[in-house]
Protein backbone atom coordinates (compact mmCIF):
# COMPACT_ATOMS: atom_id res chain seq x y z
CA UNK A 1 0.00 0.00 0.00
CA UNK A 2 2.68 2.42 1.13
CA UNK A 3 5.04 1.71 -2.06
CA UNK A 4 1.55 2.24 -4.58
CA UNK A 5 0.56 5.65 -2.09
CA UNK A 6 4.33 6.97 -2.88
CA UNK A 7 4.26 5.98 -6.97
CA UNK A 8 0.47 7.69 -7.18
CA UNK A 9 3.02 10.67 -4.69
CA UNK A 10 6.13 10.72 -7.32
CA UNK A 11 3.22 10.47 -10.63
CA UNK A 12 1.14 14.20 -9.06
CA UNK A 13 5.41 15.76 -8.49
CA UNK A 14 5.99 14.70 -11.97
CA UNK A 15 3.22 15.63 -13.68
CA UNK A 16 2.79 19.33 -11.39
CA UNK A 17 6.45 19.76 -12.92
CA UNK A 18 6.07 18.80 -15.83
CA UNK A 19 2.91 21.33 -16.06
CA UNK A 20 5.00 24.12 -14.46
CA UNK A 21 7.83 23.87 -17.06
CA UNK A 22 5.35 24.46 -19.94
CA UNK A 23 3.59 26.96 -18.31
CA UNK A 24 7.33 28.61 -17.66
CA UNK A 25 7.88 27.36 -20.93
CA UNK A 26 4.84 29.53 -22.34
CA UNK A 27 5.43 32.76 -20.18
CA UNK A 28 8.65 33.08 -21.32
CA UNK A 29 9.64 36.84 -21.72
CA UNK A 30 10.94 38.01 -25.40
CA UNK A 31 11.22 41.57 -25.06
CA UNK A 32 14.97 40.46 -25.20
CA UNK A 33 14.46 40.57 -28.75
CA UNK A 34 12.80 44.04 -28.77
CA UNK A 35 15.84 45.35 -26.47
CA UNK A 36 18.67 44.07 -28.54
CA UNK A 37 16.86 44.60 -31.86
CA UNK A 38 16.37 48.03 -31.43
CA UNK A 39 13.78 49.07 -34.03
CA UNK A 40 13.19 52.51 -33.77
CA UNK A 41 16.70 53.32 -34.42
CA UNK A 42 17.60 51.29 -37.20
CA UNK A 43 14.09 52.52 -39.05
CA UNK A 44 15.33 56.33 -38.46
CA UNK A 45 19.58 55.13 -39.31
CA UNK A 46 18.32 53.77 -42.83
CA UNK A 47 15.38 56.38 -43.67
CA UNK A 48 13.10 53.12 -43.62
CA UNK A 49 9.39 53.65 -43.31
CA UNK A 50 7.99 50.57 -41.80
CA UNK A 51 9.04 46.96 -40.93
CA UNK A 52 6.67 44.24 -39.67
CA UNK A 53 7.72 41.16 -37.97
CA UNK A 54 7.14 37.68 -36.17
CA UNK A 55 9.37 35.16 -34.94
CA UNK A 56 8.05 31.48 -34.08
CA UNK A 57 9.13 28.81 -32.37
CA UNK A 58 8.21 25.29 -31.45
CA UNK A 59 4.80 26.09 -34.13
CA UNK A 60 3.84 28.70 -32.43
CA UNK A 61 4.40 32.85 -32.41
CA UNK A 62 5.89 34.30 -29.60
CA UNK A 63 6.87 37.47 -30.89
CA UNK A 64 5.22 39.67 -32.91
CA UNK A 65 6.26 43.82 -33.76
CA UNK A 66 5.50 46.39 -36.04
CA UNK A 67 7.49 49.48 -36.28
CA UNK A 68 7.03 52.38 -38.43
CA UNK A 69 4.26 53.98 -40.06
CA UNK A 70 1.81 52.80 -43.40
CA UNK A 71 2.84 55.45 -45.68
CA UNK A 72 4.76 58.81 -44.13
CA UNK A 73 2.29 60.82 -45.64
CA UNK A 74 -0.48 59.86 -42.97
CA UNK A 75 2.04 58.57 -40.52
CA UNK A 76 -0.96 56.07 -39.44
CA UNK A 77 0.94 53.04 -37.80
CA UNK A 78 1.65 49.76 -39.27
CA UNK A 79 0.44 46.79 -36.83
CA UNK A 80 0.05 43.15 -37.03
CA UNK A 81 -2.80 43.16 -39.48
CA UNK A 82 -1.15 45.80 -42.03
CA UNK A 83 -0.71 43.59 -45.34
CA UNK A 84 2.54 44.62 -47.66
CA UNK A 85 3.20 43.43 -51.15
CA UNK A 86 5.44 40.51 -50.65
CA UNK A 87 6.78 39.97 -54.15
CA UNK A 88 8.21 36.91 -55.21
CA UNK A 89 7.33 35.04 -51.78
CA UNK A 90 3.51 34.30 -54.16
CA UNK A 91 5.54 31.84 -55.63
CA UNK A 92 5.68 29.60 -52.64
CA UNK A 93 1.71 29.72 -53.00
CA UNK A 94 1.79 29.40 -56.66
CA UNK A 95 3.92 26.39 -55.95
CA UNK A 96 1.73 25.21 -53.08
CA UNK A 97 -1.65 25.63 -54.85
CA UNK A 98 -0.27 23.47 -57.94
CA UNK A 99 1.15 20.62 -55.71
CA UNK A 100 -2.16 20.84 -53.86
CA UNK A 101 -4.53 20.55 -57.29
CA UNK A 102 -2.56 18.27 -58.33
CA UNK A 103 -3.01 15.54 -55.45
CA UNK A 104 -6.87 15.75 -56.22
CA UNK A 105 -6.11 14.86 -59.25
CA UNK A 106 -7.05 18.26 -60.85
CA UNK A 107 -3.57 18.44 -63.21
CA UNK A 108 -0.30 16.48 -63.46
CA UNK A 109 2.76 18.38 -62.10
CA UNK A 110 5.00 15.48 -64.66
CA UNK A 111 2.94 16.74 -67.64
CA UNK A 112 3.97 19.02 -69.92
CA UNK A 113 2.42 22.08 -69.62
CA UNK A 114 1.91 23.09 -72.82
CA UNK A 115 -1.19 21.48 -73.54
CA UNK A 116 -2.60 23.07 -70.71
CA UNK A 117 -2.21 26.24 -72.28
CA UNK A 118 -5.19 27.94 -74.38
CA UNK A 119 -4.59 31.52 -74.47
CA UNK A 120 -0.81 30.68 -75.98
CA UNK A 121 1.54 28.14 -76.52
CA UNK A 122 5.42 27.66 -75.40
CA UNK A 123 7.58 29.61 -78.59
CA UNK A 124 9.32 26.81 -80.57
CA UNK A 125 12.52 26.64 -79.50
CA UNK A 126 15.52 24.00 -80.55
CA UNK A 127 15.71 22.95 -76.53
CA UNK A 128 12.41 21.96 -76.14
CA UNK A 129 12.09 20.31 -79.57
CA UNK A 130 12.92 16.89 -77.81
CA UNK A 131 11.90 17.77 -74.50
CA UNK A 132 8.69 19.84 -73.46
CA UNK A 133 9.16 21.18 -70.30
CA UNK A 134 6.71 20.13 -67.43
CA UNK A 135 5.28 21.65 -64.50
CA UNK A 136 7.21 20.70 -62.02
CA UNK A 137 9.78 22.17 -64.29
CA UNK A 138 8.66 25.71 -63.83
CA UNK A 139 7.86 25.46 -60.46
CA UNK A 140 11.64 24.89 -59.59
CA UNK A 141 13.22 27.03 -61.95
CA UNK A 142 14.29 24.13 -64.29
CA UNK A 143 12.31 24.71 -67.25
CA UNK A 144 14.79 26.69 -68.74
CA UNK A 145 12.71 30.48 -69.44
CA UNK A 146 13.71 33.80 -69.16
CA UNK A 147 12.23 36.79 -67.95
CA UNK A 148 13.61 37.06 -64.23
CA UNK A 149 11.11 39.80 -63.39
CA UNK A 150 8.83 42.45 -63.59
CA UNK A 151 7.91 46.25 -63.52
CA UNK A 152 5.11 47.71 -61.45
CA UNK A 153 2.46 49.17 -62.56
CA UNK A 154 0.43 51.61 -60.61
CA UNK A 155 -2.98 53.12 -60.88
CA UNK A 156 -3.45 54.81 -64.47
CA UNK A 157 -1.24 52.98 -65.99
CA UNK A 158 -2.22 51.13 -68.88
CA UNK A 159 -2.14 47.16 -67.05
CA UNK A 160 -1.08 44.60 -69.19
CA UNK A 161 -2.35 40.99 -69.95
CA UNK A 162 -0.53 38.23 -69.15
CA UNK A 163 -0.60 37.12 -72.44
CA UNK A 164 1.03 40.56 -73.22
CA UNK A 165 3.90 40.06 -70.76
CA UNK A 166 4.58 36.74 -71.94
CA UNK A 167 5.05 38.14 -75.56
CA UNK A 168 7.72 40.40 -73.53
CA UNK A 169 5.26 43.62 -74.34
CA UNK A 170 6.30 45.17 -71.21
CA UNK A 171 8.43 47.54 -69.44
CA UNK A 172 12.01 45.63 -69.49
CA UNK A 173 11.27 43.14 -72.15
CA UNK A 174 10.95 43.74 -75.78
CA UNK A 175 10.60 40.17 -77.24
CA UNK A 176 8.82 36.96 -76.38
CA UNK A 177 9.72 34.43 -73.47
CA UNK A 178 12.32 32.05 -74.48
CA UNK A 179 14.09 29.23 -73.32
CA UNK A 180 18.12 29.41 -72.69
CA UNK A 181 18.96 25.69 -72.29
CA UNK A 182 17.19 22.10 -72.42
CA UNK A 183 14.31 22.23 -69.78
CA UNK A 184 16.00 19.88 -66.97
CA UNK A 185 19.36 20.37 -68.08
CA UNK A 186 20.13 23.81 -65.41
CA UNK A 187 18.80 26.15 -63.47
CA UNK A 188 17.89 30.13 -64.02
CA UNK A 189 15.72 31.88 -61.70
CA UNK A 190 12.29 32.91 -64.12
CA UNK A 191 8.86 35.05 -62.60
CA UNK A 192 8.56 34.30 -66.48
CA UNK A 193 7.66 30.41 -65.68
CA UNK A 194 5.28 31.34 -62.84
CA UNK A 195 3.36 33.52 -65.31
CA UNK A 196 2.89 30.79 -67.63
CA UNK A 197 2.14 28.34 -64.90
CA UNK A 198 -0.43 30.99 -63.84
CA UNK A 199 -2.11 30.88 -67.44
CA UNK A 200 -1.96 27.12 -67.44
CA UNK A 201 -4.06 26.93 -63.88
CA UNK A 202 -6.65 29.64 -65.56
CA UNK A 203 -6.84 28.26 -68.78
CA UNK A 204 -7.71 24.48 -67.14
CA UNK A 205 -9.86 25.21 -64.12
CA UNK A 206 -11.94 28.26 -65.60
CA UNK A 207 -10.55 30.23 -62.19
CA UNK A 208 -8.38 33.21 -61.94
CA UNK A 209 -5.30 32.07 -59.35
CA UNK A 210 -6.45 34.70 -56.85
CA UNK A 211 -10.05 32.53 -56.29
CA UNK A 212 -7.69 29.31 -56.33
CA UNK A 213 -5.39 30.61 -54.15
CA UNK A 214 -8.06 31.81 -51.88
CA UNK A 215 -10.54 28.50 -52.33
CA UNK A 216 -7.52 25.97 -51.50
CA UNK A 217 -5.12 27.85 -49.06
CA UNK A 218 -5.57 30.87 -47.56
CA UNK A 219 -9.56 30.47 -46.43
CA UNK A 220 -8.45 26.85 -45.08
CA UNK A 221 -5.24 28.08 -43.04
CA UNK A 222 -7.33 31.22 -41.85
CA UNK A 223 -5.12 33.98 -43.64
CA UNK A 224 -7.40 36.25 -43.46
CA UNK A 225 -5.01 39.16 -44.63
CA UNK A 226 -3.26 37.70 -47.51
CA UNK A 227 -4.81 38.07 -51.13
CA UNK A 228 -4.06 37.88 -54.66
CA UNK A 229 -6.50 40.34 -55.48
CA UNK A 230 -4.33 43.85 -56.82
CA UNK A 231 -4.96 46.99 -56.26
CA UNK A 232 -7.04 47.95 -58.58
CA UNK A 233 -9.77 45.46 -58.07
CA UNK A 234 -12.87 44.88 -56.30
CA UNK A 235 -11.98 43.34 -52.78
CA UNK A 236 -8.78 44.39 -52.32
CA UNK A 237 -7.46 44.90 -48.53
CA UNK A 238 -7.37 48.20 -46.89
CA UNK A 239 -5.14 47.95 -44.08
CA UNK A 240 -2.06 47.81 -46.26
CA UNK A 241 1.87 49.22 -45.95
CA UNK A 242 2.75 52.05 -49.23
CA UNK A 243 5.98 51.42 -51.54
CA UNK A 244 8.50 54.16 -50.36
CA UNK A 245 11.84 55.24 -52.20
CA UNK A 246 15.11 55.28 -51.16
CA UNK A 247 14.32 59.05 -49.90
CA UNK A 248 11.01 57.85 -48.04
CA UNK A 249 8.83 59.15 -50.07
CA UNK A 250 5.68 57.18 -51.47
CA UNK A 251 6.07 56.07 -54.59
CA UNK A 252 3.20 57.72 -56.93
CA UNK A 253 -0.46 55.61 -55.11
CA UNK A 254 1.91 52.99 -53.11
CA UNK A 255 0.12 50.44 -54.58
CA UNK A 256 2.23 48.76 -56.79
CA UNK A 257 -0.30 46.72 -59.34
CA UNK A 258 1.17 43.06 -60.59
CA UNK A 259 -0.79 41.32 -63.36
CA UNK A 260 1.61 38.33 -62.70
CA UNK A 261 0.21 37.63 -60.16
CA UNK A 262 1.73 33.98 -59.68
CA UNK A 263 5.00 35.41 -60.14
CA UNK A 264 5.02 38.35 -57.46
CA UNK A 265 1.18 39.37 -56.83
CA UNK A 266 0.34 38.48 -53.63
CA UNK A 267 -0.27 40.85 -50.50
CA UNK A 268 0.57 39.64 -47.26
CA UNK A 269 1.61 40.00 -43.42
CA UNK A 270 4.38 38.35 -41.71
CA UNK A 271 1.77 35.95 -38.79
CA UNK A 272 -0.22 35.11 -42.05
CA UNK A 273 2.85 34.21 -43.33
CA UNK A 274 3.46 32.34 -40.21
CA UNK A 275 0.76 30.37 -40.37
CA UNK A 276 1.32 29.56 -43.84
CA UNK A 277 5.18 28.42 -42.37
CA UNK A 278 3.09 26.20 -39.84
CA UNK A 279 1.17 24.42 -41.66
CA UNK A 280 4.36 23.13 -44.13
CA UNK A 281 6.12 22.64 -41.00
CA UNK A 282 3.27 20.31 -39.46
CA UNK A 283 3.02 18.69 -43.15
CA UNK A 284 6.77 17.91 -43.09
CA UNK A 285 5.88 16.12 -39.52
CA UNK A 286 2.83 14.87 -40.24
CA UNK A 287 0.76 16.25 -37.22
CA UNK A 288 -1.48 18.96 -36.75
CA UNK A 289 -1.58 19.45 -40.52
CA UNK A 290 -4.94 20.85 -41.77
CA UNK A 291 -4.39 21.81 -45.80
CA UNK A 292 -1.36 20.58 -46.81
CA UNK A 293 -0.57 16.46 -47.03
CA UNK A 294 2.83 14.90 -45.80
CA UNK A 295 3.16 13.83 -49.30
CA UNK A 296 2.60 17.19 -50.75
CA UNK A 297 5.03 19.19 -48.01
CA UNK A 298 7.33 16.63 -49.06
CA UNK A 299 7.15 16.98 -52.83
CA UNK A 300 7.21 20.69 -51.94
CA UNK A 301 10.40 20.62 -49.90
CA UNK A 302 12.34 18.32 -52.35
CA UNK A 303 15.71 20.04 -53.66
CA UNK A 304 15.76 20.04 -57.37
CA UNK A 305 18.65 21.95 -58.35
CA UNK A 306 21.86 22.63 -56.75
CA UNK A 307 23.97 23.59 -59.20
CA UNK A 308 24.12 27.65 -59.94
CA UNK A 309 20.57 27.53 -58.11
CA UNK A 310 22.03 29.47 -54.91
CA UNK A 311 22.69 26.49 -52.85
CA UNK A 312 19.47 24.61 -53.76
CA UNK A 313 16.15 24.95 -54.49
CA UNK A 314 12.49 23.52 -54.80
CA UNK A 315 9.38 24.05 -55.46
CA UNK A 316 8.61 27.78 -54.88
CA UNK A 317 11.23 27.84 -51.97
CA UNK A 318 14.68 28.20 -51.58
CA UNK A 319 16.81 25.97 -49.60
CA UNK A 320 20.03 27.61 -49.66
CA UNK A 321 20.85 27.96 -46.07
CA UNK A 322 21.52 25.74 -42.85
CA UNK A 323 21.60 28.52 -40.44
CA UNK A 324 22.39 26.96 -37.34
CA UNK A 325 22.67 23.49 -38.89
CA UNK A 326 19.15 23.81 -39.35
CA UNK A 327 18.08 22.80 -42.80
CA UNK A 328 15.43 25.93 -44.07
CA UNK A 329 12.86 26.85 -46.28
CA UNK A 330 12.85 30.33 -46.88
CA UNK A 331 11.36 32.75 -49.80
CA UNK A 332 12.62 36.17 -50.06
CA UNK A 333 10.33 38.98 -52.47
CA UNK A 334 10.66 42.19 -53.62
CA UNK A 335 8.94 45.00 -55.44
CA UNK A 336 10.25 48.45 -56.23
CA UNK A 337 10.00 49.81 -52.50
CA UNK A 338 8.74 47.27 -50.59
CA UNK A 339 9.85 43.33 -49.62
CA UNK A 340 10.60 40.81 -46.98
CA UNK A 341 11.55 37.02 -46.44
CA UNK A 342 10.22 33.79 -44.65
CA UNK A 343 12.43 31.14 -42.76
CA UNK A 344 11.01 28.54 -41.58
CA UNK A 345 12.92 25.72 -40.22
CA UNK A 346 12.13 21.81 -41.41
CA UNK A 347 12.26 20.56 -38.00
CA UNK A 348 11.20 21.75 -34.36
CA UNK A 349 8.73 24.73 -35.77
CA UNK A 350 11.15 27.54 -35.59
CA UNK A 351 11.44 30.71 -37.89
CA UNK A 352 10.90 34.50 -38.60
CA UNK A 353 8.93 36.39 -41.27
CA UNK A 354 9.37 40.41 -41.69
CA UNK A 355 7.88 42.43 -44.29
CA UNK A 356 9.64 46.24 -44.90
CA UNK A 357 8.01 49.01 -47.21
CA UNK A 358 11.44 50.76 -48.71
CA UNK A 359 13.69 50.51 -50.92
CA UNK A 360 16.24 47.78 -50.84
CA UNK A 361 19.25 49.73 -49.44
CA UNK A 362 16.45 50.77 -47.28
CA UNK A 363 15.21 47.59 -45.98
CA UNK A 364 17.84 45.35 -46.79
CA UNK A 365 20.42 46.41 -43.79
CA UNK A 366 18.12 46.70 -41.57
CA UNK A 367 16.86 42.64 -42.60
CA UNK A 368 20.49 42.03 -42.23
CA UNK A 369 20.63 43.17 -38.85
CA UNK A 370 17.43 41.66 -37.36
CA UNK A 371 18.40 38.09 -39.09
CA UNK A 372 21.38 38.18 -37.53
CA UNK A 373 20.23 39.16 -34.22
CA UNK A 374 17.29 36.57 -34.36
CA UNK A 375 19.39 33.97 -35.09
CA UNK A 376 22.03 34.41 -32.14
CA UNK A 377 19.50 35.32 -29.26
CA UNK A 378 17.15 32.58 -29.98
CA UNK A 379 19.82 30.17 -29.67
CA UNK A 380 18.17 27.60 -31.93
CA UNK A 381 21.18 24.97 -32.49
CA UNK A 382 21.58 21.74 -33.84
CA UNK A 383 25.46 20.95 -33.57
CA UNK A 384 27.44 18.72 -36.37
CA UNK A 385 28.21 14.61 -33.83
CA UNK A 386 31.61 14.96 -32.99
CA UNK A 387 32.28 11.25 -34.00
CA UNK A 388 31.82 12.77 -37.99
CA UNK A 389 34.61 14.93 -37.78
CA UNK A 390 38.23 14.22 -38.70
CA UNK A 391 41.57 16.12 -38.97
CA UNK A 392 42.39 17.09 -42.22
CA UNK A 393 45.78 16.01 -43.56
CA UNK A 394 48.16 18.57 -44.18
CA UNK A 395 48.75 17.62 -48.02
CA UNK A 396 44.96 17.95 -48.47
CA UNK A 397 45.03 21.66 -46.49
CA UNK A 398 47.87 22.93 -48.69
CA UNK A 399 45.46 22.23 -51.89
CA UNK A 400 42.47 23.50 -50.99
CA UNK A 401 43.81 26.92 -49.62
CA UNK A 402 43.30 29.91 -52.47
CA UNK A 403 40.56 32.22 -53.57
CA UNK A 404 38.17 30.72 -56.35
CA UNK A 405 35.10 32.26 -58.16
CA UNK A 406 32.04 31.39 -56.02
CA UNK A 407 31.44 27.63 -56.06
CA UNK A 408 29.12 27.53 -53.22
CA UNK A 409 25.73 29.55 -54.33
CA UNK A 410 26.50 30.13 -58.41
CA UNK A 411 25.66 33.99 -58.05
CA UNK A 412 29.38 35.73 -58.62
CA UNK A 413 31.81 36.93 -56.64
CA UNK A 414 34.95 35.02 -54.51
CA UNK A 415 35.01 31.91 -52.29
CA UNK A 416 37.80 31.89 -50.40
CA UNK A 417 39.56 28.98 -48.23
CA UNK A 418 41.92 30.24 -45.73
CA UNK A 419 44.31 28.28 -42.46
CA UNK A 420 44.20 29.64 -39.26
CA UNK A 421 45.47 26.88 -36.68
CA UNK A 422 45.67 24.25 -38.48
CA UNK A 423 42.12 24.40 -39.07
CA UNK A 424 40.57 25.62 -42.35
CA UNK A 425 38.10 28.21 -42.86
CA UNK A 426 35.51 29.18 -46.18
CA UNK A 427 34.93 33.12 -46.67
CA UNK A 428 32.35 34.10 -48.68
CA UNK A 429 29.69 36.87 -49.06
CA UNK A 430 26.69 34.80 -49.40
CA UNK A 431 27.50 32.88 -46.95
CA UNK A 432 28.34 35.44 -44.43
CA UNK A 433 25.35 38.01 -45.85
CA UNK A 434 23.06 37.27 -42.82
CA UNK A 435 25.63 36.40 -40.35
CA UNK A 436 28.08 37.82 -37.85
CA UNK A 437 31.28 36.26 -39.09
CA UNK A 438 32.49 35.99 -43.10
CA UNK A 439 34.87 32.73 -41.99
CA UNK A 440 33.30 29.88 -41.23
CA UNK A 441 35.15 26.60 -40.79
CA UNK A 442 35.44 23.89 -43.74
CA UNK A 443 34.96 20.56 -41.58
CA UNK A 444 36.59 17.27 -42.51
CA UNK A 445 34.33 14.65 -42.36
CA UNK A 446 35.16 10.82 -41.43
CA UNK A 447 33.33 9.98 -44.90
CA UNK A 448 35.47 11.97 -46.91
CA UNK A 449 33.52 14.53 -47.66
CA UNK A 450 33.53 18.10 -46.31
CA UNK A 451 30.73 20.54 -44.43
CA UNK A 452 30.52 23.89 -43.33
CA UNK A 453 28.41 25.40 -40.82
CA UNK A 454 25.19 27.02 -41.83
CA UNK A 455 25.90 25.64 -45.33
CA UNK A 456 23.07 23.14 -46.55
CA UNK A 457 25.35 20.95 -48.94
CA UNK A 458 28.21 18.23 -48.77
CA UNK A 459 31.14 18.61 -50.50
CA UNK A 460 33.96 16.83 -52.13
CA UNK A 461 36.76 18.43 -54.20
CA UNK A 462 38.42 16.82 -57.44
CA UNK A 463 42.14 17.74 -58.13
CA UNK A 464 43.58 17.71 -61.39
CA UNK A 465 47.61 17.84 -61.86
CA UNK A 466 47.80 18.13 -57.89
CA UNK A 467 45.15 21.52 -58.35
CA UNK A 468 41.36 22.02 -56.89
CA UNK A 469 39.97 21.61 -60.57
CA UNK A 470 35.82 20.97 -59.36
CA UNK A 471 33.78 20.47 -56.31
CA UNK A 472 30.89 17.65 -56.30
CA UNK A 473 27.88 19.28 -54.40
CA UNK A 474 25.37 16.49 -52.50
CA UNK A 475 21.88 17.18 -50.91
CA UNK A 476 20.47 13.43 -50.55
CA UNK A 477 20.53 11.50 -53.86
CA UNK A 478 20.90 14.63 -55.32
CA UNK A 479 24.92 15.55 -56.46
CA UNK A 480 25.90 18.90 -59.11
CA UNK A 481 29.62 18.85 -60.43
CA UNK A 482 30.44 22.58 -60.25
CA UNK A 483 34.48 23.64 -61.98
CA UNK A 484 36.37 25.42 -59.93
CA UNK A 485 38.23 28.35 -61.22
CA UNK A 486 41.64 29.70 -59.39
CA UNK A 487 41.93 33.04 -58.60
CA UNK A 488 45.14 32.91 -56.37
CA UNK A 489 46.49 31.74 -53.27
Amino acid sequence: MKSTIFLLFFAIIISNAQTNNKTLSQKRDYSFLTDSLKMDQQLGKYKLAGFSLVVFENYQIVYSNQFGVKSVDSKEKINENTAFSTGSISKSVTALLCHILAEKGLINLNDPIDKYLKRWHLPKSKFTENNSPTWKQFLNHTAGTSQGGFADHYQGDTIPTIKQSLLGQIPRYDKEIEFLFTPGTGWSYSGGGYVIVQMALEDTLNKSITTLAQEYIFSPLGMKNTTMIQPNEKGFLTNVALAHDKEEKVIRTGLPITPQVGASGMWSTPTDLAKLSFEMQNALRNKNNKVISHSVAEKIAEVAALKNAVGGWSSGWQRSFSYNNYDWLSCNGSNTGVGGSVFATMTDGNGFAFLANGEKQNRIPVIKHTQMKILKLMNWNKKVAIDEVQDIPLALREKLIGTYDDFLYGMGGETKITEKNNRLYIESVMLGHFMERNDIELIYLKNGLFKIADYPNLLKFDYSDGKLSSVILTRGNLNAKVQIVAKGK
